[in-house]
């Protein structure tokens, strides 16, 4: 076992998988315990699908295609968040009403000019495979970037999480960091697209949070329990995936399932036995 380890490890395409998906599952779970407390997490679904529209793009064009897409994406977080203030459109609305166009744009695109090729299901699917040295920089840079702004803005996050009116009276500037946190969600879904694919990519903000909130009960325990265990299970699914030849995004979602199923059970002990 060891010897596979070290074995994996020797590989470039490997290092650069762990290092960007550690840090993006990072990411993902920070902000993940904010968006499923506001219960709007399928925000994460539905800006993959916009990343995958702009990467469609960017493949016709022949650009680099987080050049295209993190621009792109950034536009429809707060298209979003403008749709969502609306009266007339909420929620779970406004996040299927830019998905499918989205992802409409993007086969279409698709089928009018390079076809459904590899690079098509890597977006879709994710690779680990599909991660290049220029892509391996631009993420980490990107990713300390969300992380810092995070870290700098954690307690106007926290206000805005749990009372957001308390947070407008007391002066909370909401609209800004709503908007903060809709545009590192954008970044963070499209660093991690090209390893967990646009199906997957969200599952990556849901799942650490709610399995976390099994058995944390203070938003700072949830928010801590929550970045090691993204952080442990892409490390888990990406070791599953190599040595068993199996998808990394398919891999990296059972294995956060599978922490679910875990954290739940203990929970579920802790209720019994008060």
């Amino acid at each position: 076992m060891i010897q596979e380890i070290i074995e994996m490890m020797s590989y470039p395409f490997m290092t650069r998988a762990f290092l960007v998906g550690s840090l993006v599952a990072l990411c993902s779970a920070l902000l993940g315990v904010s968006l499923v407390l506001k219960r709007y997490s399928m925000i994460g679904d539905g800006l993959s699908h916009v990343g995958f529209g702009a990467m469609a793009i960017a493949a016709a064009m022949n650009a680099a295609p987080l050049a295209v897409a993190i621009p792109i994406v950034i536009v429809a977080a707060v298209l979003l968040l403008r749709i969502n203030s609306n009266a007339k459109i909420k929620g779970d609305a406004a996040i299927a009403l830019i998905s499918t166009s989205s992802l409409a744009i993007g086969v279409m695109v698709i089928s009018l000019t390079t076809g459904m090729n590899t690079d098509v299901y890597n977006y879709m699917f994710g690779s680990i495979l599909a991660m290049s040295s220029d892509d391996l920089k631009l993420s980490v840079i990107l990713s300390v970037i969300v992380l810092i702004l995070f870290i700098f803005f954690y307690h106007k996050i926290f206000a805005i999480t749990f009372d957001e009116t308390f947070a407008r009276a007391t002066g909370v500037k909401a609209g800004l960091y709503n908007m903060l946190i809709a545009v590192l969600t954008a970044v963070t879904i499209v660093l991690g697209m090209r390893m967990m694919g646009a199906l997957l990519i969200s599952s990556l903000i849901i799942f650490p949070a709610l399995t976390s909130m099994r058995v944390c009960r203070t938003f700072k325990s949830v928010i801590l329990n929550s970045a090691v265990l993204s952080v442990v299970c892409l490390i888990a699914g990406l070791t599953i995936s190599y040595v068993g030849a199996t998808p990394a995004g398919a891999s990296v979602v059972l294995a956060n399932l599978a922490a679910l199923i875990v954290y739940s059970c203990i929970g579920m002990i802790r209720n019994r036995a008060r």
